[in-house]
């Protein structure tokens, strides 16, 4: 870099792209501050370590600076500075004794450490956050470097999944692979391992269609984690919002971000031509710099008050509707501005095919703080061409009073239905349950769809509901059929963190059993509980790991566990049960009544309507007391297209801890499924009444 001939004077620029393009036989800059009196760009050697030169952007011009540095190109390493008044009081944080990460970068180098330096006000200090600290950071601060234009499309060889066909398996790109046998030492636990042979055979065999992987965008670890010498594994602590995380891609990637981010659009590409989407888990709802007492690294530096929501009544303080210190102020346009410009940039550059957003809610917040599904954030995000086209899947809960929004996202949104998982557990636990259990008419509602949250709020379709009976966020599914109690000691806050009060059983033993009858036990259960969730309306996502009753050891909590604990123990894979998997999703995939994408009806139904009706062991039709029947948890329902009688469907459920006769209507039925394994599939048709066995779900067909 000090063989560059820098040029004396910075040029005005273009107020558009925000961030560092090469254009134009030079580099553009642009930077978004509302409250910023000035801010200068500063150049640094090609390490990042040694400032080279510093120049006042020109502005501001609707609150964008910018310049033009003529016969400069990629690989020029940067950074912000911002002056402004530093009134915590007022919300202003301004402190150019601090180098600043461009929010629009492409690529960051350095290594991140925590250091006072990084604070704005000095650490100790008995005025606490209102001092100014005039320490000089650059040297440690991360720093932004300009990246190679992308020449093509990443999504030309992007599949088109029908959302009733959509089978989602929530995955983290280091956890699945580092383990794994058959895919290489130095490919294990990366993007290209994800994308490795062994790993798409896995994923083709089980059935499924959409890979929802956990936060990739570059992520750095909270200070109580690096204290301990803990790191967030799960990644939920994103800094770069444009940018993969290096720690997941190749040792000899992971310096050099732009092989980094080739790395990545590679494992796109090569899970795109085995016909395979990718999902990415996002977060936009608070940034690591965290409460007024966090450090300034990028958004508190640049415009403290546009980009977090502050306390009403005290600006000095952040409002943290997130639990995670801060909240970013998506009511802002310039912030609303600035999420769309991330996805778009996920998509139209690294080729992904849609979102999981954690903490949803915030992005709906408008004044007070409350959640407005018409928020200007998601009516902005309907309207844009590129991000109307790919998944949106929303996690519709915040840390707000009010948090609590299930149902309640517009559009196509698709979300994650925690009643769902609850519903499941309940019902097939229930044989164990001291309190949690759920009866026929909960276990039923949320089976076909979730009528009550999808349907009469806004009319959305089945899909609409992701379903789930486990994922990152607590027990894996071997371990809610081994653990009645969390484990969580490894994460060193005394077993305080993580869900209390998880529906769980562990069938008379706290974890690993020798007992034949338990392991057995704990077996159907299992297999109950994944048939139920990926023959039921909606859209399935299954907890990577799960098909293969991967355990983390009783722990609910495995965000900071980036080991053994946290990665999926292929030596001990149950590939009995990962074919039992694929076969539930073969069966859902070629019957077209368990994937319907619209709302059942009564019985008969109109023509092209689907038809559900229910029905007692007995076989008699389910009445209003039958339903509220406390004593009985067992029943069937017939899934029925007036069009094709041979299109009918029977589903037998039965939790009970003894089988159970049955008597099905409307026969004659042919068993297409027994979760429990008792029973064999076969040709012929069923004989009545049919003996169902213990805690099992049966699948059967019209004959």
């Amino acid at each position: 870099m000090t063989a560059l001939r820098l040029p004396a004077a910075l040029e005005p620029g273009r107020h558009e792209p925000l961030g560092a393009l090469a254009r134009d036989g030079g580099v553009n800059f642009a930077v978004f501050s509302e409250h910023a009196e000035r801010i200068e760009l500063c150049l640094f050697d090609a390490g990042g370590q040694r400032e080279l030169r510093r120049y006042a952007l020109h502005g501001p011009h609707d609150g964008v600076f910018h310049g033009f540095l003529p016969g400069l190109g990629t690989g020029l390493v940067y950074g912000l500075r911002a002056h402004g008044p530093y009134e915590p009081e007022a919300g202003h944080r301004f402190n150019a004794h601090k180098l600043l990460l461009d929010p629009y970068a492409r690529e960051i180098v350095g290594q991140f450490g925590w250091r006072a330096e990084h604070h704005g006000y000095p650490l100790g200090h008995p005025d606490g956050a209102r001092a100014f600290d005039t320490r000089d950071n650059a040297l440690h601060a991360l720093k932004a470097r300009v990246p190679a234009p992308v020449t093509d499309s990443p999504r030309k060889s992007a599949p088109r999944i029908a959302l009733a066909d959509v089978v989602l398996y929530e995955v983290h790109v280091k956890g699945f692979s580092k383990q794994h046998p058959e895919i290489p030492a130095g490919l294990q636990g990366t993007y290209a391992g994800l994308a490795h042979p062994a790993a798409i055979a896995h994923f083709k065999a089980l059935g499924v269609t959409t890979l929802s992987l956990l936060p990739v965008q570059y992520a750095i670890d909270e200070p109580h984690l690096a204290d301990k010498g803990l790191h967030n594994y799960w990644g939920y602590n994103t800094l770069g919002f444009f940018c993969p995380d290096p720690r997941l891609a190749q040792a000899v990637h992971r310096d050099d971000p732009g092989a980094v981010a080739a790395e990545f659009r590679a494992m796109v590409a090569a899970l795109h031509e085995s016909g395979l989407e990718v999902v990415l888990d996002v977060v936009y709802n608070h940034t690591p710099e965290g409460n007024e007492f966090g450090p300034t690294l990028s958004f508190r530096g640049l415009d403290n008050k546009s980009y977090y929501r502050l306390v009403a009544d005290d600006k000095s303080r952040s409002e943290n509707l997130t639990g995670c210190g801060n909240t970013l102020n998506a009511q802002h346009p310039r912030v609303t501005q600035f999420v769309l410009d991330s996805l778009r940039f996920w998509v139209e550059e690294m080729g992904v095919d849609g979102f999981r957003v954690d903490l949803a809610p915030v992005l709906g917040r408008v004044e007070r703080g409350a959640f407005e599904p018409q928020a200007a954030f998601f009516t902005a995000l309907r309207q844009d061409p590129v991000l109307s086209a790919v998944h949106l899947i929303a996690e519709p809960w915040d840390a707000a009073p009010d948090g609590y929004q299930l149902g309640r996202f517009p559009g196509r949104f698709l979300e994650w239905n925690d009643k769902f998982r609850d519903a499941v557990r309940g019902y097939w636990l229930q044989s164990e349950l001291q309190g949690g259990r759920v009866g026929r008419g909960e276990f039923a509602r949320r089976f076909t769809g979730s009528s009550d949250l999808f349907f009469h709020h806004g009319q959305r379709r089945p899909t609409a509901s992701v379903n789930f009976v486990a994922v990152h966020d607590g027990y894996t599914l071997h371990d809610v059929v081994s653990y009645s109690h969390k484990h969580n000691q490894a994460n060193g806050e005394d077993n305080r963190d993580g869900r209390d009060g998880e529906l769980s059983a562990n069938f008379g033993v706290e974890g690993a059993s020798e007992d034949a009858a338990i392991r057995a036990t704990r077996e159907r259960v299992r297999r109950a509980m994944l048939a139920s969730l990926l023959l039921a309306q909606g859209t399935p996502m299954l907890n990577a790991g799960d098909e293969i009753a991967n355990s983390q050891g009783g722990n609910n909590n495995a965000y900071c566990q980036d080991n053994a604990t946290g990665w999926l123990d292929w030596a001990a894979a149950d590939a009995d049960l990962a074919a039992f998997v694929g076969l539930v999703l073969r069966l859902r995939r070629e019957h077209a009544l368990l994937h319907h994408g619209r709302w059942f009806v009564p019985p008969p139904g109109g023509r092209g309507d689907a038809s559900v009706s229910w029905y007692t062991p007995g076989g008699a039709e389910m009445q209003v007391h039958d339903w509220h029947e406390g004593g009985s948890a067992a029943f069937a329902c017939q899934l029925r297209c007036p069009d094709d009688r041979a299109q009918a469907l029977a589903l037998v459920f039965n939790p009970e801890p003894q089988p159970l006769p049955f008597t099905l209507a409307q026969g004659p039925w042919q068993l297409l499924l027994d979760s429990s394994g008792e029973l064999s599939p076969n040709s012929q048709s069923v004989s009545l009444p049919l003996n169902v066995p213990a805690r099992s779900l049966l699948l059967l067909r019209a004959v």
